[in-house]
C-alpha cells in the first residue's frame, strides 16, 4: 500500500532542495531561466511533439546535473579539510559534467529551433 503522507513529505523535501538552489546558486537560476525561455520559444514556434520531448529531456537533464553537482559540492565541502586532494578535482569534474550537458543541450536547441527560425525569416 502506498503511504500518501510519506509521499507528500518526500515531495516537500524535494521542493525544498530545489528552492535552496534557486535561492543560493546563480548557475541554477540561469539554467531555470533558460529552460523557461526554451519552453516559451517552443510554444511560440510550434515545435513538434517529438521536438518538444527532446527539449524537455535535455533541459531537464541539465537541471538534474546541476542539482547533483551542487549536492556533491556540498558533500565535498563538508569533508574537505580532512580528505584527499582529489576533493577539488571531484568538484571540477562535476562542474565539467554540467558544462558538457549544457553544451549538448545548446546543440540540441540549435538543431530543433534553427529550421523554425529560418522558416520565419523566409516569410
Amino acid at each position: 500500500m502506498i503511504d500518501f503522507g510519506k509521499f507528500l513529505q518526500s515531495l516537500k523535501f524535494a521542493w525544498h532542495g530545489i528552492r535552496l538552489l534557486i535561492e543560493r546558486e546563480q548557475s541554477f537560476r540561469i539554467q531555470v531561466l533558460v529552460t523557461v525561455a526554451v519552453t516559451v520559444l517552443a510554444f511560440v514556434l510550434g515545435v513538434s511533439r517529438a521536438e518538444a520531448a527532446v527539449l524537455v529531456v535535455v533541459t531537464g537533464s541539465v537541471l538534474v546535473l546541476e542539482l547533483l553537482n551542487s549536492a556533491v559540492e556540498r558533500l565535498v565541502d563538508l569533508f574537505k579539510p580532512r580528505i584527499h586532494e582529489y576533493a577539488e578535482e571531484v568538484k571540477d569534474i562535476m562542474a565539467g559534467a554540467v558544462l558538457m550537458g549544457s553544451i549538448g543541450a545548446a546543440v540540441v536547441g540549435v538543431i530543433v529551433f534553427w529550421p523554425h527560425l529560418a522558416a520565419l525569416y523566409r516569410h
